[in-house]
């Protein structure tokens, strides 16, 4: 199945690099007006060196700090001023901390809750009022296996994570009457620079295989398939769903 989405505009927060980038690069090539966002100066410049190759009319870029409610009205009021208002947004935006909870700091926990979760809602919320206006729209908020498979370290981004689905649940009942599908898309382990190290480390590599009934890595491009769908016509009657991208790994043992 082919997807069509040159009627869409769509925001991909935190899309300069790995995964978020890959989904944007999809929504570009399949014809959608596509909005890049990072929340620094030096990302959106990567961003825009990428996008070089797609029509300038087709893509723009913005900037703010999805943690931080103001900047985000602010940041979307801008988009909508300029005739850009989204009608797909996916949530990407997102940061890891690695320590064990009973030794973590507050501040830590904070800003993992921060960017992962309340900027799930703050970007939802503000884009979601403009779908509202216009009748229609998909959300897709991205998770992770952790909400089915905590692992050691990772608390903070684990319970983000658990949370982002449970703000896709609500948030799919409280839109449902205007048009609005939400949507969690979970990836499992894949191969991209902010799992390099991972990647390259023997040990890990056997655990993850020895997990993965597909004994290997996700490739970024596997999860282009499951994104354009759950943002196109196809998925009209799909909402408040967990659509697992992994390999296996949540259902094996």
């Amino acid at each position: 199945m082919t997807h069509d989405l040159s009627d869409r505009t769509v925001l991909v927060t935190g899309s300069a690099r790995g995964l978020g980038w890959t989904y944007a690069r999809a929504f570009l090539d399949a014809g959608a007006r596509v909005i890049l966002h990072a929340s620094s100066e030096g990302s959106l410049e990567q961003a825009r060196e990428k996008a070089a190759a797609f029509p300038t009319e087709q893509w723009r870029t913005c900037s703010f700090d999805v943690s931080d409610a103001e900047q985000v009205e602010a940041g979307v009021a801008e988009l909508n001023a300029a005739g850009w208002a989204p009608s797909v947004l996916v949530n990407n935006a997102g940061i890891q901390r690695r320590g064990n909870l009973l030794d973590l700091d507050a501040t830590v926990w904070d800003k993992v809750i921060g960017v992962n979760l309340s900027g799930a809602f703050y970007v939802g919320a503000a884009v979601g009022r403009l779908m509202r206006e216009a009748g229609h729209g998909k959300i897709v908020n991205i998770g992770s296996v952790t909400t089915e498979r905590a692992r050691k370290g990772v608390g903070p981004y684990t319970a983000a994570k658990c949370g982002v689905h449970g703000l896709t649940q609500a948030m799919a009942v409280d839109f449902a009457e205007w048009n609005i599908q939400v949507n969690t898309l979970s990836p499992g382990y894949f191969r991209t620079e902010m799992n390099t190290a991972l990647v390259d480390d023997p040990q890990f590599d056997r655990w993850l295989r020895d997990r993965t009934p597909a004994d290997r890595w996700g490739e970024p491009e596997e999860l282009v398939g499951a994104m354009l769908f759950l943002c196109s016509g196809g998925a009209d009657f799909v909402t408040g769903q967990n659509l697992v991208v992994d390999g296996g790994i949540v259902s094996s043992l």
